[in-house]
């Protein structure tokens, strides 16, 4: 049987597991046949699934890989750390040099406080922000995605009515739109959620408008309300600073994960001055939040990461894959549709309203030895070369052929 060890494993799973796996993780309900559940190992750009078949990896674990599963500096400084201390009574030195560099990184951040998940960081944004405020309501963007915890998940069943009256929602890049939604909570309003750029799960990606980005800052100046952006997803890839800080727009709050120490678990809230005092009054802690092991790993990340430029170098392996799909789609007369950032692309086919090109065309490259998302925007990372693009296009080039 082709498939046989992940079939076992999925068998196995959903004895004990409800759905078999959960989250974006669960492959089954989600992603187009022949796309396996359960890996084996990880190296550089690439995965091997449970049954030893080897793929380049386009989603990185959404995200958090950004220099190289298994990166070898990486992984030494942390299993260094983690050979002398990686969690006690207390944290080790690792945090405060962690703090300095981001603070000295971070053109907005004068403080870290440090967590686990995305959903730690969205979160302790949200209780500074309240807490500086002394009110409430904190405004999101229609189908924005900020972690799965209760205030961010709409669709969760059974919450209660009253759930999300505090999070009144705007739409990402209607300047008019943000603006009335602000002035309608204006007086109980303690921040504005933003993401780097509109990347909802299902739809083409948006680039942040600039009038947009600047009408949040001004609102939030003239309101005396937090802008808070959730740079979770596109931390580090857009810029080595604050995403909006190519816009030259600063948030007063931001949060961040997934890359910040390519995939070792940690999270970060980065703050102005002027919430500091705000964030020293919030009790947020968890029992894993001071690991040094994690930290140190992030260190060496962050050096992998200025070392070599990796923004530039990401835009520039993102656009060679662009293009490369471009001339393709056209050569088979496919109307393919690439948006967002190079470093983060979501590839979809106009007029395939259900998925069933996109599942086609992605299930053909994973036949192929390429792991690519039909529906979700992907990655790339400093583990990418050009000969795993031009090995990607050749494979992209079968697969449009199949279609």
């Amino acid at each position: 049987m082709k498939n046989a060890n992940d079939s076992a494993l999925r068998q196995r799973a959903a004895r004990t597991i409800p759905n078999g796996m959960y989250g974006h993780m669960a492959i089954g309900p989600r992603m187009p046949a022949g796309y396996p559940q359960f890996f084996s190992r990880a190296e550089g750009a690439r995965l091997w699934d449970a049954d030893g078949r080897e793929y380049i990896d386009y989603v990185c674990s959404y995200g958090p890989m950004i220099v190289g599963y298994g990166n070898p500096r990486v992984d030494a400084r942390a299993a260094a750390q983690r050979a002398a201390m990686d969690i006690g009574n207390g944290p080790t030195e690792t945090i405060v040099e962690l703090a300095e560099r981001l603070v000295g990184m971070v053109l907005h951040a004068d403080w870290a406080v440090f967590s686990k998940n995305g959903n730690d960081a969205t979160t302790t944004c949200i209780m500074a922000a309240r807490a500086y405020a002394g009110k409430s309501k904190v405004l999101v963007a229609n189908g924005a995605y900020h972690g799965s915890q209760p205030w961010a998940n709409r669709r969760a069943p059974g919450a209660p009515a009253g759930e999300h009256d505090a999070f009144p929602t705007y739409d990402y890049n209607d300047a008019a739109n943000v603006e009335q939604a602000a002035r309608a909570s204006a007086d109980d309003l303690a921040g504005i959620m933003v993401s780097a750029f509109r990347h909802d799960a299902g739809y083409h990606q948006e680039l942040v408008d600039p009038q947009f980005a600047a009408t949040v800052r001004r609102l939030c100046d003239e309101l005396d309300a937090a802008l808070i952006l959730d740079d979770v997803r596109a931390g580090f890839r857009l810029s080595l600073d604050a995403s909006w800080s190519l816009l030259g727009i600063r948030p007063d709050l931001s949060a961040w994960g997934k890359a910040l120490a390519n995939g070792e678990a940690l999270a970060a809230t980065l703050g102005s001055d002027r919430y500091r005092d705000a964030m020293a009054s919030v009790f947020v802690t968890g029992s894993y939040w001071y690991q040094a092991a994690p930290m140190a790993a992030a260190l060496e990340t962050l050096e992998i990461l200025t070392e070599e430029d990796a923004p530039t170098r990401l835009e520039a392996l993102g656009e060679r894959l662009r293009q490369g799909i471009d001339e393709i789609a056209e050569l088979h007369q496919q109307r393919v549709r690439q948006s967002g950032p190079p470093q983060m692309p979501t590839i979809m086919f106009e007029d395939d309203a259900k998925g069933e090109r996109g599942s086609a065309f992605c299930s053909a490259l994973i036949e192929r030895g390429v792991y690519f998302h039909p529906w979700h925007n992907m990655f790339l990372s400093l583990a990418h070369t050009e000969a795993d693009i031009d090995r990607t296009l050749d494979a992209v080039d079968a697969a449009m052929k199949t279609l």
